[in-house]
């Protein structure tokens, strides 16, 4: 998208949509039992909507996006600890990601995986800050897993999603 002082039709239209796309699949995600015996695995479906934002509005309209999401799911679903979590991972997972997209290191699958990580890592950064034990970084291994396989889903989909976005955008 073109970069333009002010927001039109569009630009409010294409927000609303990827936030309404990011609360969705946040409420779907919570929908989905996944258990494999370590807490805080999940598909990170919303992180579609994330990346597909950081390659159409940008890093600040994604890190805006990614905030409502959080905030949203939080309130809406949630508690004030999971708002915690989520915004630490969720701000180191964009950091990541606009950093890698800027200085073109990896492709959207690869910039998806690190995200993913990244968000992981926030995660459990915090968690082991509150409870105060460096034990839970023990999990890391297994959420890392998780979170390439999921990360590599979501970076192919987000490919989708974004030449999607384009085409209905310069119409």
């Amino acid at each position: 998208m073109e970069r333009r002082k002010n927001m039109d039709a569009r630009d409010v239209a294409l927000y609303g949509l990827l936030i309404a796309l990011a609360f969705v699949l946040s409420y779907v995600e919570s929908l989905i039992p996944i258990s494999l015996g370590v807490p805080g695995v999940k598909l990170g479906l919303a992180n579609l909507a994330v990346i597909a934002a950081l390659y159409t509005v940008g890093a600040g309209g994604a890190a805006f996006i990614s905030l409502v999401r959080i905030v949203l799911m939080g309130f809406t679903f949630g508690t004030p600890s999971m708002i915690l979590y989520s915004l630490a991972g969720g701000i180191l997972s964009l950091l990541v990601m606009a950093f890698l997209k800027r200085f073109k290191v990896f492709g959207m699958v690869g910039i998806s995986v690190a995200g993913g990580a990244a968000h992981n890592i926030g995660q459990i950064a915090v968690a082991a800050a509150v409870v105060e034990q460096a034990a839970l970084f023990a999990y890391l291994p297994v959420l890392l897993a998780a979170g390439t396989i999921a990360g590599s889903l979501i970076g192919l989909l987000g490919g989708m999603v974004v030449q999607r976005i384009k085409r209905a955008v310069s119409r």
